[in-house]
């Protein structure tokens, strides 16, 4: 039986009409409201951004690298300034037809083979964000030309701004250290986009790095209004960089860079002090690389041209290189002798050897002292009276006095590379060699050899205290000087004895007559030191001791000056150190170093009249003889194209493989010389008046 159909009456059909148009108007409605909301996010939420990213297409903004605030010396010469630069940079990101861009740019440029090949070489191994230099210093016309060719040129950067420059070079340089680009590691861990702007360069070394955040500034921003297309339509308003502060040290400029000139060819440093202060006066480690060169970017052959080099021009030997102290410890040495009760007239009979146990310990003067008390021993640098006085009183009465007096000490100085070297005792011997200690062990660092081993600016803090009878603090910051020093707890009447002492050793026939001052009415308390590397057998002693001359240049004996002037009221200190100099030339030697340096601080005309006589005979100044041994070098080596390529890895001078080579060897040399259980060492032959 069919079903009869649905009767759809009018009133159903109405209902349905009407059910039907509300959920489409409400589907409207919604979608309405959601159009509404949208543009009400857009237009105010999102208001900023949308305005930066149409701004961003309308205008182009280039960061402007902040000016580096200058290091500036006690008198406000300035150490590291800044100068006006026009350099020129690729993109590689941005580099479109490269070899077509290169050849303009060599038209435009004047470039030469080296310069292009190396250009090549550091595309060919940058990071795509990181910029390649192509030409810095330019001169304006060059500049312009290439400005104005920009449309051809996509991905080359001209860049107006400022270029480091340290005035007196090498001589400065493990004292500033020096800037550099930052390297792609650097960028990716923090993606500061200042790091990859073409020209900023951040302190790789030295006072550049320690002092980065002072003297870095804020970056600017130059503005310029540019079609779709990319052309420029009009200059807006640049916000200018902040510069970084300037700095002022303690450092004297010219006696930095006399002292540098001074050392001469020597491997070596110099340390000056303020005695009423502490203030650093110099704080030289020749021979150093040039900052300038370091700053444009160095090349393979030069980097490793100053690795291979046995001077090692890449360590700052101020605060790296640590060094027996040899005989310079006897003053402080008979200082804690008169503590410790030995009285000023004691004597001991020098006969030129002592013999302990089985063991046979030497004088430098083969024939012997005779006898002498405590200010002839000094004065002489006698051996004998040294082993004598500490093997009846032992060393542990000496090394709270030589802690006292700098030694082993770590100094709170704006350097990342100082070593502090070792006063040795019973206890510390024990804990690092699980060893008893010995007489021969005492004996040994009476004479600054053994375990002793300290840098050139302790032995400088050394003196200046002796000098001074404070507790002095080293500084380098203007801002950051200790003054006030407190008294050192001993009497004054030994710090007088002692200073006496030192007064003989060079003006009343000691060891250090050659460091008698041409100064009138200015007189130098020193004491010279020499400090052996390699042990000089039986055998070697029955045949005659070979002499420093006839010995390679690693085996040669260190030479040494601790001094302060003037005498009878110490003004200035300092320590003067040559690695492996052996006494060999006379100007080139410690007292005669340690004299005129002292000499300028008191007649400037005289010393720099002194100073260039002798430069005519080590080859001309430091940067002709830096100039002349890099084309030795380079004749040497015939260098492969490659080489000229910027070297992005070489990271800080002081951490060269070259340096921790250096640092290692030396460290060997001085446990062997330590540990030997054969001959014992004696303190080498010390210079003549």
């Amino acid at each position: 039986m069919e079903r009869p159909g649905r009767i759809m009456t009018e009133a159903a059909q109405a209902y349905s009409f009407s059910r039907r148009a509300f959920v489409l108007g409400a589907a409207q409605a919604g979608v309405g409201l959601m159009l509404a909301g949208r543009m009400a996010w857009l237009s105010i939420a999102q208001n900023e951004k949308y305005n930066l990213l149409s701004e961003s297409n309308r205008v182009n903004t280039t960061m402007i690298p902040p000016r580096r605030g200058w290091l500036i010396d006690r008198h406000g010469v300035p150490i590291a300034n800044n100068r006006t630069d026009f350099r020129v940079d690729i993109i590689p990101d941005r580099l479109e037809d490269k070899d077509r861009v290169l050849a303009l740019l060599r038209q435009i440029l004047r470039l030469d083979d080296e310069a292009m090949e190396r250009i090549r070489l550091d595309l060919e191994h940058a990071a795509g964000f990181q910029p390649v230099q192509v030409a810095e210093r330019l001169d304006w016309d060059r500049f312009a030309a290439v400005s104005v060719r920009m449309p051809e040129l996509p991905g080359v950067q001209p860049t107006r701004g400022f270029a480091r420059f340290y005035p007196a070079g090498a001589a400065v340089a493990h004292l500033t250290g020096y800037v550099g680009t930052p390297t792609a590691e650097q960028f990716k861990a923090t993606h500061d986009q200042l790091l990859v702007t073409p020209g900023f360069k951040l302190g790789k070394d030295g006072l550049e790095k320690m002092l980065e955040g002072d003297l870095r500034g804020k970056p600017g921003a130059k503005r310029v209004e540019v079609t779709a297309r990319g052309k420029v339509v009009a200059e807006l308003a640049t916000r200018p960089d902040v510069p970084g502060k300037n700095i002022r040290l303690t450092i004297d400029a010219g006696l930095q860079e006399y002292a540098a000139r001074r050392l001469g060819t020597n491997s070596g440093s110099a340390v000056v002090l303020d005695c009423r202060t502490g203030e650093t006066l110099a704080m030289v480690s020749m021979p150093a690389y040039d900052p300038n060169s370091f700053s444009d970017g160095i090349s393979h052959l030069e980097w490793a041209m100053l690795s291979e080099d046995d001077h090692v021009p890449l360590m700052n030997k101020v605060t790296q290189g640590l060094y027996p102290p040899g005989s310079t410890v006897k003053p402080m040495n008979g200082l804690a002798l008169l503590e410790a009760g030995v009285g000023p007239d004691d004597r001991v009979f020098c006969s030129g050897a002592m013999r302990v146990g089985t063991g046979v310990f030497h004088c430098h003067k083969r024939g012997g002292h005779g006898p002498l008390n405590l200010k002839g021993a000094i004065e002489q640098s006698c051996d004998i009276y040294f082993y004598e006085m500490i093997r009846r009183m032992g060393y542990d009465r000496i090394a709270p006095v030589a802690r006292k007096l700098g030694l082993g000490q770590k100094y709170e100085l704006p350097l990342n590379t100082q070593r502090y070297g070792t006063v040795p005792d019973p206890e510390w011997k024990l804990r690092k060699y699980k060893t008893k200690w010995t007489i021969a062990d005492g004996l040994n660092a009476s004479i600054g050899q053994g375990y002793v081993l300290a840098n050139p600016l302790q032995l400088a803090v050394m003196a200046a205290r002796i000098a001074s009878g404070r507790d002095l603090k080293p500084s380098m910051l203007a801002s950051q000087v200790h003054l006030d020093a407190p008294a050192l707890p001993f009497a004054s009447e030994n710090l007088a004895r002692v200073r006496d002492a030192m007064f003989g050793v060079v003006n009343q026939g000691g060891t250090g007559g050659a460091a008698r001052m041409l100064v009138p009415g200015v007189s130098l308390a020193a004491k010279t030191g020499t400090a052996q590397v390699r042990r000089i057998t039986m055998a070697e002693r029955r045949m005659g001791v070979l002499k420093n001359g006839q010995l390679p240049f690693k085996l040669r004996d260190h030479a040494l000056l601790v001094c302060f002037a003037p005498a009878d009221n110490p003004r200035y200190a300092a320590a003067v150190v040559l690695e492996h100099n052996g006494h060999t030339v006379r100007n080139l030697d410690a007292p005669l170093i340690g004299r005129d340096i002292m000499t300028y601080l008191f007649d400037r005309d005289r010393a720099l009249a002194s100073l260039t006589q002798d430069e005519a005979t080590w080859g001309g100044d430091i940067r002709q003889r830096m100039a002349a041994h890099e084309a030795a070098y380079r004749a040497a080596q015939a260098p492969k194209p490659a080489s000229v390529a910027t070297k992005t890895d070489a990271g800080a001078p002081t951490d060269a493989p070259a340096v921790e080579a250096a640092t290692n060897v030396a460290d060997a040399q001085a446990e062997a010389m330590a540990t030997s259980p054969n001959e014992p060492r004696t303190d080498a032959t010390e210079p003549n008046p």
